[in-house]
């Protein structure tokens, strides 16, 4: 049986690591270099960065924050896989072959896209056949509507997009991405846990892996999220404010039958 993998997720935003809440507050952590170094050293399985900056300004405004010499995305690249010694999935603004290219050149094991996957769904077939599906990851984010409904979201979370979670999770499938990464915007920096239902829903859809994301509060998050059927648990808040996170999430996980890395 293959193990499930713990996974963090390091947000960055106009150059600066950040907390996400609903995809609409954004708190500044820190300097987004450091952290790798300090995810070399405890037992996580994966390290996915996503750049969610809404425009092109790197303006990294606070001095203590600041990666002196770095202006853009793929040199925050460069820095970062110089000390990751675990697979690193890069993701944000990621448009085009070329720039999978760049990604996977500078030291990126997979890359993920959202909006253009959307937006140009050939870009996952034209990604999986130079790179290999395994290197193709499909985010997916998901609001569920106060009737119950989910549906798929684009643009960060601001754009409706009509399609329903699960249909796009097989029309993913089909054209070649080897993984999903499932995030739930109202579920997103709440500490309420994973939405359970939509987790459940995705994994029935399709046979390729499905990282979930979005709630996690507590460890015991990650077990549920399991259970529910995703292959990997991922989540980004618990690890800036909960010391030795790798050792409580691998334990909790452990301690309900589930196979990890420990």
């Amino acid at each position: 049986m293959l193990k499930k993998r713990l996974i963090p997720i390091l947000l960055l935003k106009n150059g600066l690591l950040i907390r996400s809440e609903l995809f609409k507050i954004h708190q500044i952590i820190g300097n987004p270099t450091y952290e790798v170094q300090r995810f070399n050293e405890w037992n996580v399985d994966e390290l996915i960065y996503l750049d969610i900056s809404r425009d092109e300004r790197y303006d990294l405004r606070r001095d203590d924050h600041k990666v002196k010499g770095l202006t853009d995305p793929l040199q925050i690249l460069d820095e970062v896989s110089k000390t990751c010694f675990m697979p690193l999935t890069w993701g944000g603004k990621i448009r085009t072959v070329e720039q999978m290219r760049q990604a996977i050149s500078r030291g990126a094991d997979k890359i993920t896209i959202n909006t253009a996957a959307v937006q140009n769904p050939e870009l996952i077939t034209q990604g999986a056949k130079i790179f290999g599906s395994q290197a193709i990851v499909i985010s997916i984010d998901v609001m569920r509507h106060s009737h119950g409904e989910t549906e798929v979201f684009i643009n960060g979370g601001s754009e409706p997009t009509g399609l329903k979670p699960e249909d796009w999770a097989r029309t993913v499938e089909s054209l070649g991405a080897g993984e999903i990464l499932l995030n739930s915007i109202d579920r997103d920096g709440t500490g309420q846990g994973y939405d359970l239902e939509l987790i459940s829903t995705v994994t029935s859809a399709t046979k390729i892996p499905v990282i979930a994301c979005g709630g996690v509060g507590r460890y015991e998050h990650y077990v549920e999220g399991i259970k529910a059927g995703a292959s990997a648990v991922a989540a980004a808040n618990i690890w800036h404010f909960k010391e030795l996170s790798d050792r409580g999430g691998k334990r909790a996980l452990a301690k309900a039958g589930v196979e990890v890395r420990l």
